[in-house]
């Protein structure tokens, strides 16, 4: 059977990104959009737009073209969205970069995604050159940043021949006319982050203009953000859920977007007090830490009304301590991948008492359904788990330049096959209960485990390897490698480590170690990784 939200279709929204966001923000004039929670420097929205303008003007002076890719690689800072939104306005595609991505990781990115310009901040910076110094020239065009740092004390020589660099400062000073761009929002590319899917290594998801922006409007139909509403941005802006959820759903509506660039639990804990915040988007980990850390209790939290939870599953019994504590009659939670730009499930703020571990309902004009794992040709009804299938206007374009992956997403009838594993409720919630995608979750961040595998072999003592999520008593899913060593070798558990840790980004680090004689696999060669699970 097909399931359907009980919510009243909306029309798809054929707007660019950044008219969608900020095409009505000026009547909210000098309300405060963005405020940097360290410093307390903040951004008018009369500001925000005149920022938005400059930059797309400076970006085309300096050669910027519609359908250009811009990679954006930098932490959260209230500039973020200007950067964002004026290459939006200028007729480019942002490229999200992890601020946490190695010289190699960030090379490929910009290699798949044909990225021409890279924008970036100071601290950044040596990072990006050297992903830069590994691409085939001139593939980038410029390295712009978005910060002005200090000159750094260096010789003469060494001063000489460091690259002089544009800013975004230099962009906002432009005097050259807004560029005059025309967007096709059903076609067009707005963001072209990166996901690995259900399976295999990172791949470009092509998310239009028209797929993002009529998902803030099936959002908000269930899940309204209200004009002056505080929230904090402490999820990083490069992953699709903080993108959408922290800065495109709540400056369309007018809020207040106080942001920090990293979590620290104390910090954060400060910004909640001293900012009055009331709305609390976060990750399972932030979570545990609010149901459970002691510092919590030095600090008035009294002004937040919600906690929304999304990005991994968070344990039923962990959303009510959490709740308890804050006085929170529960802790909603949310669905999506990034797939979907982002969102399909939300708990309504209107349901206090939601039925328990439930992800949320079917957020307007989404469609799902449940299919036997067993036998993939059978529909599944309430109370049955089988793998989800979601249909709607928010599924991407498909996955850049990867047309066979794309076809093993999305079938002929436009159903996206989600690789998790849940049941619909009698209520119409959905319980996410397991999963048949290979993809790991550590807390909130994706990690492929093709790529660590693929990884694993170019060790020379290595003869096989497999990597699989297991979950920790605290609920958080963490990569295992379960490695076959090459004859002779004495390999270590923490060699292992090191090896990979030297070599990835820190979410993607392996945590464990086990040594097998050889790697399960079927007659075809395919790693049996719910075996593994089980060890």
């Amino acid at each position: 059977m097909v399931f359907r939200s009980a919510y009243p279709d909306v029309p798809a929204l054929d707007l660019p990104v950044h008219e969608a966001v900020l095409g009505e923000a000026a009547r909210y004039g000098d309300a405060p959009a963005l405020v940097d929670g360290v410093t307390g420097e903040s951004l008018s929205y009369r500001e925000l737009i005149a920022a938005v303008g400059r930059t797309a003007a400076g970006l085309a002076e300096a050669g910027v073209r519609q359908g250009d890719v811009v990679a954006l690689h930098s932490p959260n800072s209230i500039v973020y969205p200007v950067a964002l939104y004026g290459c939006s306005r200028a007729g480019a595609t942002v490229t999200t970069v992890s601020s946490l991505a190695t010289p190699e990781e960030l090379a490929t990115q910009l290699r798949d995604s044909g990225a021409r310009w890279i924008l970036t901040a100071s601290a950044l910076l040596p990072v990006s050159l050297a992903a830069v110094a590994q691409l085939a020239d001139p593939q980038i065009r410029e390295v712009i940043l978005l910060d002005t740092p200090a000159a750094p004390p260096a010789p003469a020589a060494d001063a000489a021949a460091a690259p002089t660099l544009r800013t975004l400062a230099d962009l906002l000073a432009s005097t050259a006319p807004e560029p005059v761009v025309t967007i096709e929002p059903g076609v067009d590319l707005a963001v072209l982050p990166y996901s690995s899917g259900t399976t295999g290594l990172p791949k470009g998801v092509m998310l239009t203009h028209r797929s993002v922006a009529t998902n803030l409007a099936q959002v908000q139909a269930v899940h309204p953000t209200e004009p002056g509403e505080r929230l904090i941005a402490v999820l990083p802006f490069f992953h699709i859920y903080g993108l959408c959820a922290l800065l495109h759903r709540p400056l369309r509506a007018g809020a207040t977007v106080v942001v920090l660039p990293r979590f620290d639990l104390e910090q954060f804990l400060r910004t909640l007090q001293d900012q009055r915040i009331e709305g609390v988007l976060v990750a399972p980990p932030i979570v545990l830490a609010l149901a459970k850390h002691p510092l919590v209790d030095s600090f008035d939290l009294s002004s937040v009304r919600y906690v929304l939870s999304a990005a991994a599953p968070l344990d039923a019994d962990l959303a009510a301590a959490c709740a308890a504590r804050l006085g929170l009659p529960t802790v909603h939670q949310g669905y999506g991948m990034t797939e979907l730009s982002p969102a399909t499930h939300l708990v309504p703020l209107d349901d206090p008492e939601p039925s328990p571990g439930a992800v949320g309902r079917l957020i307007a004009s989404t469609e799902l359904r449940v299919l036997s794992v067993d036998d993939p040709g059978r529909d599944l009804g309430v109370g049955e788990s089988g793998e989800i299938l979601i249909r709607g206007p928010q599924v991407m374009k498909g996955y850049f330049g990867r047309p066979g992956d794309t076809d093993a997403m999305i079938d002929a009838e436009g159903w996206l096959h989600t690789g998790d594993i849940g049941r619909m409720d009698e209520r119409g919630y959905l319980h996410i209960v397991d999963r048949v995608k290979e993809l790991i979750k550590y807390k909130g961040y994706q990690v492929a485990p093709a790529e660590l595998e693929a990884l694993l072999l170019t060790h020379p003592q290595i003869a096989d390897a497999a990597v699989v999520g297991v979950t920790d008593e605290d609920g958080t899913e963490r990569p295992k490698a379960f490695v076959v060593r090459a004859p002779g070798s004495g390999l270590t558990e923490p060699e292992v480590i090191e090896f990979v840790a030297a070599r990835v980004a820190p979410y993607k680090k392996v945590r464990a170690v086990d040594f097998l004689t050889a790697v399960p696999k079927s007659a075809s060669g395919k790693i049996l990784r719910r075996e593994l699970r089980g060890r």
